[in-house]
């Protein structure tokens, strides 16, 4: 599977837990931050390749009471020393009862991603882990390549547009179906 070849991307999302870092459930600890294998080189590549950077987490510690947001914020300043930096975080501080527009699979993060990156979400890409990144991609106009765990559930593969089997062959998907738009955006 690949991407759209019609699309101009500009931006790239990833999902946090899971897919840039060991998920440990409603980390408040910036300690226990530990990069998944690869993260940061391929981060790194996307970079490089002249893409704008952004995560778009789901974070229901808060709304549980388990975290505050400086921890979560703390947390995340830990992803970004480790594996960023990113050039935009949109944290959803809600939980799945809370019925906001912002928790994935609903759009408003990559929404949200896009207006302060200032492309339009068309020209994203969202990387994650389960079906819920990729629904928020669909249903904000961008793509969404699913990179499973163990975790990932088989309707959730089934379902995908774009799987990779890593986050290094879901970053050089995007990269590939970026480098025209980025060489025609360098043009301009």
């Amino acid at each position: 599977m690949s991407l759209a070849p019609d699309r101009v991307i500009r931006g790239l999302l990833f999902d946090r837990d899971d897919t840039l870092v060991v998920d440990v459930p409603y980390n408040a600890d910036p300690h226990l931050v530990v990069p998944v294998p690869g993260a940061r080189r391929a981060v790194e590549r996307a970079r490089a390749a002249g893409l704008l950077l952004g995560v778009v987490t789901n974070q229901s510690a808060i709304a549980k009471g388990l975290a505050t947001r400086a921890e979560v914020d703390a947390t995340n300043d830990r992803v970004d020393e480790l594996v960023g930096p990113f050039d935009v975080w949109c944290v959803c501080p809600h939980d799945a009862a809370d019925d906001c527009a912002c928790r994935k699979p609903r759009p408003g993060m990559v929404l949200d991603a896009a207006e302060r990156l200032g492309v339009p979400p068309e020209a994203l890409v969202v990387i994650g882990d389960i079906g819920a990144d990729v629904l928020a991609a669909r249903a904000a106009g961008a793509q969404g390549v699913l990179v499973p765990t163990p975790r990932t559930r088989a309707e959730e593969v089934d379902a995908a547009d774009t799987v990779a089997r890593t986050l290094a062959e879901a970053v050089d998907l995007v990269i590939a179906a970026a480098e025209p738009s980025l060489v025609e955006r360098d043009r301009t």
